[in-house]
Order: structure tokens, then sequence, then C-alpha cells
């Protein structure tokens, strides 16, 4: 066995906690965002999506967020995706914003509900079109013998579509997680953390304090 037990820092870099926190957690998960954003870190909007199989088995992968409002957070998928099937069968989710740079982490949990065709065609427009075709190219999630399968399908697709639009591929969607609970977490020194936890109940959130 490796030992790295002695891998270890203070977490000082998340500034201070103040006992007034907002009662509204999107207030406060928009604020952690700009900050985030401001620190010029890599993928601000990344996020790890858990989902279970049918046995309960946990996955985890990294999408990114692309919306937000008070009705839940947006990402897009290939509905033929491993996390797609998963989500078909148990809708109930963990999304999870790792912001390891500035002492911060922010957890949801939630139930994952399909976009409206509408919202998903006006996001897939958006997209640049190298990545509107690439949504064509890939069967997400199953066995593909070699990288050059993509690179030949991709070269094919951006040929055929070179002077026309790209079209929605049916098996092409989103998510909106409707949050249940979420847990704002902040380093402090001697692992004495500070956590939060919004939850969701008759329509308006109850704020609780945590121990680490």
């Amino acid at each position: 066995m490796t030992d790295i037990s002695d891998i270890r820092r203070e977490y000082t870099l998340s500034g201070d906690v103040h006992e007034d926190m907002p009662s509204d957690p999107m207030a406060l998960f928009t604020h952690w965002l700009e900050v985030v954003k401001d620190s010029n870190i890599a993928d601000p909007t990344a996020m790890s999506v858990a989902t279970v199989d049918e046995t309960g088995q946990p996955f985890q992968r990294i999408v990114l967020l692309k919306r937000y409002d008070e009705q839940g957070f947006v990402f897009f998928t290939n509905l033929g995706s491993r996390k797609a099937k998963q989500i078909a069968g148990n809708g109930k989710v963990s999304l999870l914003f790792p912001w390891q740079s500035i002492d911060k982490q922010v957890a949801i949990t939630g139930i994952a509900e399909p976009l409206s065709k509408k919202e998903v065609f006006s996001y897939f427009v958006s997209r640049p079109k190298d990545s509107q075709i690439a949504a064509w190219v890939s069967k997400q999630s199953s066995p593909i013998s070699a990288r050059d399968v993509l690179e030949s399908k991709f070269s094919e697709l951006k040929a055929k579509f070179a002077k026309g639009e790209v079209p929605l591929p049916s098996f092409w969607g989103g998510y909106r997680v409707r949050p249940l609970s979420i847990e704002f977490w902040q380093g402090g020194e001697h692992r004495l953390h500070d956590r939060f936890l919004y939850t969701h109940v008759e329509g308006k959130w109850d704020k609780t304090r945590l121990a680490p």
C-alpha cells in the first residue's frame, strides 16, 4: 500500500464566513459562482453528476452546467448515454461543484427531469457547429474499436453539413435538476470547516449550519 497520508494543507483560501447567510441558496450560489469566475480557474461551471444503476451502484462524471434559475440546474447530454439511462430508471441525482482552488464546494441533491424539445433546440443551435456535428458522431457510452472511428465519422458529417444547418439529433437532450437540498462547504483552519445546508420544505428553504 502506498502511504500518502502526509499530503495535507490548511484550508485558508475561502475568506470569511458570516452567520447571516442569505435565506435564498440560489443567491448564494450565484455569488460563489461569480467569485469562482473572477478567480480565473479552468471550467468554473464544471460539476460532477452522480447517478445510480438498477443495482444501486453509483456512477459519477463531470459535465458542464449550462443554465440555472430558481427551478433548477440544467445540463445537456446524449439520451443514449449511461447517465441518461440511469436517470430514466431513477431520477434522484446529486451534483457537486468542486471549487478546490478557493476552498469551496456546493453539493446538491435533487430530481432530474427531461427538458422540453424547445429548450433543447434553443441550446443546440447556440453551440459551435463542430460541437453540433460531434453530437451526431458519438453513440455515447457504447464501445468503439478505435478513435479513428470517431474522427472518420466526424469528417464525413462535417462535409455533409458544410453548406447547411446541423439538425437536432433525436437522441440528444438535457435535464433540469430540481434541487431538494443545497449544501455550501467552505474550508477553515484546523479542519474547522463551515457547512450550511439548505433544505426545500413546503415551498421554502430551511437553513441549518452543520458541524464539519
